[in-house]
């Protein structure tokens, strides 16, 4: 039997060996992330990387004043194919963030807005990790690891350095949430125990698939290196990895497989129980960014306020609807458009909803069934791009007024409101 090296000599089938770092070397085992690729040609072949026309990726966080107000899209429009081809990377827009790429710490939100294939085209992020959310449309996903088919209700994490190419059948949207300097994780359980939320098991790796290709006209690798945008030419595809091991991949996760837990007695638990992944900060429990959903469930609090409470946060709160309604806002928040609620920025539910949720007599119900709603949050306070308050063309002007509605029903000579009936 052959003795197992990470870097033969003579590597088998006269492969190059490469290994891929997603970690300082020094990193305690439970956090060290690596894996190491066997080629037909390393990566370092290629010509030099050029600055290209980064579009609408930006992370310049003053572009615009900024806003506290509570902000909402409609769905963010697709550019029609038969108009123009926008393919996955031309079609990014940078939406909102924070912190310092050069730095590695902050994050960034993004929309994409694709309806034709990558042709001869991959891309690759050193900046930080993409945490993909596609909500129209399937995303078939070529990477250096194999390849995988992303659909609305999964998602998929490309961490940083990996190169992939993402081929479209259709018009195509979905949301993006970038990271610096970190990775995803499992949050913690405590109390919960050894199972529930994301189990590890349901988190699935590429297929196995390699191409040895030549590409004549030449293959172009695009890089987003301290948030502008760099090309260089190679002869071959990149996706030649023939064979690799390692902690260092991309992975997707189908939203249907979590483990919802909630309350059973009264009053709410709040919304971190519905934390799919975390990227953690140095702050025990504080994260620059978590990923939430708001799947069906079942809905048992007696005696409670069902839906979302009114809330101040020192976190930001993005929410994207995938599909279906909203539980806290029927009307206005629709699949493929979003929501940002500012640090300490007020937010709740809609007057309709309010007065819908303090009569209706309480039984155990449904909550959400056909609706797949998500939440990016995070600690740093998020600066709107000029495309996302003005470019878009897709901001809600009207939001604020879904509040209008809303009365006082104050009763200050009975304590005790009547129940509904």
């Amino acid at each position: 039997m052959a003795e197992l090296k990470n870097n033969p000599q003579v590597c088998p089938y006269n492969l190059y060996a490469e290994q891929l770092s997603g970690s300082a070397f020094t990193c305690p085992r439970s956090t060290n992330k690596r894996s190491w690729l066997y080629r037909i040609l390393p990566s370092v072949s290629h010509k030099p990387f050029e600055s290209i026309d980064e579009g609408q990726v930006t992370h310049n966080w003053d572009e615009v004043d900024p806003d506290p107000n509570q902000l909402r899209w409609k769905p963010f429009e697709i550019p029609k194919a038969s108009q123009k081809k926008v393919d996955f990377v031309s079609g990014l827009h940078t939406l909102c963030g924070a912190g310092d790429i050069k730095s590695n710490n902050g994050l960034a939100i993004h929309i994409f807005l694709c309806n034709t294939s990558m042709e001869n085209r991959c891309f690759y992020n050193s900046d930080g990790d993409f945490l993909i959310v596609p909500q129209k449309g399937n995303l078939l996903i070529y990477t250096e690891f194999g390849k995988m088919l992303v659909q609305p209700n999964e998602i998929c994490v490309i961490q940083r350095g990996m190169r992939f190419s993402i081929d479209v059948f259709e018009e195509t949207r979905g949301y993006i949430l970038e990271v610096y300097g970190v990775h995803f994780e499992l949050p913690d359980l405590g109390p919960i125990g050894a199972n529930g939320l994301a189990n590890p098991r349901d988190f699935l790796i590429p297929i196995a698939w390699y191409e040895d290709r030549q590409v004549p006209g030449g293959y172009t690798v695009i890089n987003k290196y301290q948030g502008k945008l760099f090309a260089a030419k190679q002869d071959v595809s990149p996706f030649n990895v023939v064979a690799w091991h390692g902690n260092y991949t991309p992975y997707k996760y189908n939203l249907k497989n979590f483990m919802v837990i909630n309350s059973v007695a009264f009053d709410h638990a709040d919304p971190s129980i519905f934390t799919v992944l975390t990227a953690k900060s140095v702050r025990p429990g504080v994260a620059i960014a978590d990923f939430v959903i708001f799947p069906p469930r079942w809905g048992v609090a007696d005696k409670t306020f069902r839906p979302p409470y009114y809330h101040r946060n020192c976190m930001s709160e993005f929410m994207g609807l995938i599909r279906g309604h909203y539980e806290a806002k029927q009307g206005g928040f629709l699949p493929g458009g979003g929501s940002l609620h500012s640090t300490m920025t007020p937010h709740g539910p809609d007057a309709d909803c309010f007065e819908k949720a303090s009569k209706v007599k309480l039984a155990p119900e449904r909550i959400a069934d056909g609706t797949m709603a998500f939440m990016f949050e995070s600690s740093l306070s998020l600066a709107v791009t000029k495309w996302g308050l003005k470019a878009s063309r897709c901001l809600d002007e009207n939001y604020h007024k879904c509040w209008e509605p809303l009365k006082s029903h104050f009763t200050p000579n009975s304590r005790n409101p009547a129940e509904p009936n």
